[in-house]
This record gives C-alpha cells, sequence and structure tokens, in this order.
C-alpha cells in the first residue's frame, strides 16, 4: 500500500490499483471547508496523473457521517463581506467537484450516514454512490436562506429528475438510503456498514475484471452523452473513442481471450 502525504484534512491510500479517500472531520461530521476541498483538489490532480489506478472510493470518517456538507460558519455574515471571496469559492469548488467526475478512475461515494448539502453534492459528482439502507440525503440549503450551489440544480436533474430535484430542494428535507436507492440516486445498497465494505469492494472489483481501458473510455463517453445538447456531436465523440478502444491492445487480447485463441 502506497500512502499520499501531506494532507491536512484527508488521507489518501492506494493499494492493488485502488485509492481510497477518507475526509477526516468526524468533529464536524466531515464538513467540507476550504481546507478539505483543496485537499481533494490535490488528491484527484494527483490520481488522474497515475494511469494504474482503476477506482477511488470516497468515505467520511466514522459512522455519523459521509459528509454534513458545507462548514456553514465560512457563510456567516453580510454579503458585501465575502465579496469576491465567496463567489471564487464558488467557482474553485464548482471545478473540485467536477474532477471527481472527469478524473479517469471511476469514483465511487461510500456512504453511511449523513450526506447532505456539499457532502451530497461531493457525492453527486461521483461516478456511482453505495450507501446503508440507514444513510441520510438532503439538500438543506433552503433552512440557511440559500440555493444549491456547485452546479447542484443540473446534477440533481440528470440523477433523479426535475421533479424529485425540486422536492428534495423545496422541503429541505431528507430520504434515507432506500428512498435514494428507489429515486435513482444511489447505484447499490446495504443493510449496515459492513455490507456496505462488501458492495463497495464487489463494485470495484468487477470494473477490475474488465478491460481496464475500456472502462476508462466508456466513462469519458458517457460524460459527453449525458452533458450534451447535440446528440450527434456525442455520438461522433463515441465513435472516436470506439475507434482508440479498438485499436488498443487491450481490445485485441481480451477479444482473442473470448474466442479462445
Amino acid at each position: 500500500m502506497v500512502s499520499y502525504d501531506a494532507y491536512e484534512s484527508i488521507t489518501v491510500d492506494v493499494d492493488d490499483g485502488v485509492a481510497a479517500v477518507e475526509l477526516h472531520r468526524p468533529e464536524k461530521h466531515n464538513a467540507l471547508s476550504t481546507e478539505v476541498l483543496l485537499d481533494l483538489q490535490r488528491a484527484f490532480s494527483e490520481l488522474d496523473l497515475d494511469r494504474d489506478i482503476d477506482a477511488v472510493v470516497i468515505a467520511g470518517e466514522g459512522d455519523e457521517a459521509f459528509s454534513a456538507g458545507a462548514d456553514i460558519e465560512q457563510y456567516a455574515g453580510p454579503a458585501e463581506e465575502h465579496d469576491p471571496l465567496q463567489k471564487d469559492r464558488q467557482a474553485l469548488f464548482y471545478d473540485i467537484y467536477q474532477q471527481a467526475r472527469e478524473i479517469h478512475p471511476v469514483t465511487v461515494a461510500k456512504i453511511d450516514g449523513y450526506c447532505v448539502g456539499g457532502g451530497l453534492i461531493l457525492a453527486m459528482y461521483c461516478d456511482l454512490r453505495v450507501a446503508t439502507e440507514d444513510a441520510q440525503f438532503g439538500v438543506p440549503t433552503t433552512d440557511i436562506g440559500q440555493i444549491p450551489g456547485g452546479g447542484a440544480t443540473h446534477r440533481a436533474v440528470q440523477l433523479v429528475g426535475e421533479a424529485k430535484a425540486k422536492e428534495l430542494v423545496f422541503t429541505a428535507g431528507l430520504v434515507d438510503g432506500r428512498e435514494a436507492h428507489r429515486i435513482g440516486l444511489v447505484n447499490r445498497l446495504a443493510e449496515d456498514a459492513d455490507g456496505l465494505d462488501e458492495e463497495v469492494e464487489g463494485i470495484v472489483g468487477a470494473i477490475q475484471d474488465t478491460g481496464r481501458l475500456a472502462v476508462k473510455n466508456s466513462k469519458k463517453s458517457l460524460n459527453r452523452a449525458a452533458d450534451a445538447t447535440d446528440p450527434e456531436a456525442a455520438r461522433a465523440y463515441e465513435a472516436e473513442l470506439w475507434w482508440e478502444q479498438f485499436a488498443s491492445e487491450e481490445r485485441r487480447r481480451l477479444v482473442d481471450e473470448f474466442v479462445g485463441e
């Protein structure tokens, strides 16, 4: 196992192509302060440089929260005291959330406890989400007189549809893991923390048992398709990646294995 050093609020350990990223602010329910997000920015950048990494699993320390969202103390006071800092921070945070979606490894949010506000935004930008049945999800920004940021409104509509996204935001309510799974916010559900470990290991194992370059190129194509305003442009990009993958040694090897040559 290799540990990445020099982080203040997270740890990053890499073992056999899997990076485990853990948020370490349990006393604050792993709230996403500026310092945490800057640590994540560096971690995502470093992990994106390592082509041998297949998956990144993000979790929060303890069983009380994946992340309870933004550190609200950093938002107190009149708006003029935050201008332009908050505008710049929001732009930076959006870029960091996007990293979770755009880096080449598959990103998996491993969720136990509260996953709300900015924590939910981070989880939504991961490729996959696995949670316990009792995990709690919500976007309670209206409770503090604010709207969701970090591109969350668009991403939520992508994942759960307009009607459900509006309900979650307008009511500032919480839904448990079962409901999150039912509406498509969560990919897989586990009964408890032990089961959560097993579910995540199962997904990661399945990813590593495929053509690993094919997974990375599929991620690029699926991201482009999800964001496309022009389906034909998305299809053209898919065709470009399809041929790139077809020309790879990985494709030739796996096809030969499949047909028994």
